[in-house]
């Protein structure tokens, strides 16, 4: 799903997140790239087939459908089931810089891939498409309790991403001798 590539139609697995709900279905494309599957569309909606739906927060059954319209503007980022190896020669050279996404309720951490040569701060400013791709990511919301997953790769939608900024992951342990013992009590356990 990194490169694209029009070819003969294929069906393509995909994993659908809106601010209400997760949509399981597959896609009839020519394209290989998921951000070509969203951004070339020939409609402001994607037809899926085999489809099934879950709402935040309902404890009620999932919803089944033979066929589902879902409309792209209400997509925060799609989910790649199963991603395709690249053609290296369509390949353009970028660098990969590490990037936190909000998109709420939902936070996206992975890798957003730049042009090289240029400051960050520039690169940032070239991202364009209505779908932002994001390897080697991780997503969830704290406000819907919906745990931390980890996906190859998955497709932003630019439009609805409120921050996207480079992001270093840290450790707060990180330094920490946990091996020496304490000699005095913590200031909480003195009243300091």
């Amino acid at each position: 799903m990194f490169d694209g590539v029009a070819g003969a139609p294929q069906s393509v697995a995909l994993t659908l997140y809106t601010d209400a709900f997760v949509v399981r279905g597959t896609l009839s494309t020519r394209q290989r790239r998921v951000t070509d599957m969203l951004n070339m569309a020939e409609d402001r909606f994607l037809v899926l087939s085999d489809v099934s739906t879950d709402e935040f927060g309902s404890r009620g059954d999932q919803l089944r459908a033979e066929f589902a319209q879902v409309n792209l503007a209400s997509v925060l980022f799609a989910v790649v089931n199963e991603p395709v190896a690249p053609a290296p020669e369509l390949r353009t050279p970028k660098i990969a810089e590490e990037a936190l996404i909000s998109i709420p309720p939902f936070k996206v951490t992975g890798f957003i891939h730049l042009m090289p040569e240029r400051s960050l701060r520039n690169a940032l400013s070239e991202l364009t498409g209505h779908f932002l791709p994001v390897t080697d990511a991780a997503y969830w919301s704290d406000v819907l309790n919906e745990v931390r997953t980890s996906a190859t790769l998955l497709a932003v939608n630019h439009e609805r991403a409120q921050i996207l900024a480079p992001y270093r992951a840290s450790d707060p342990w990180v330094g920490l001798d946990t091996t020496t013992p304490r000699t005095e009590p913590p200031p909480e356990a003195t009243g300091w």
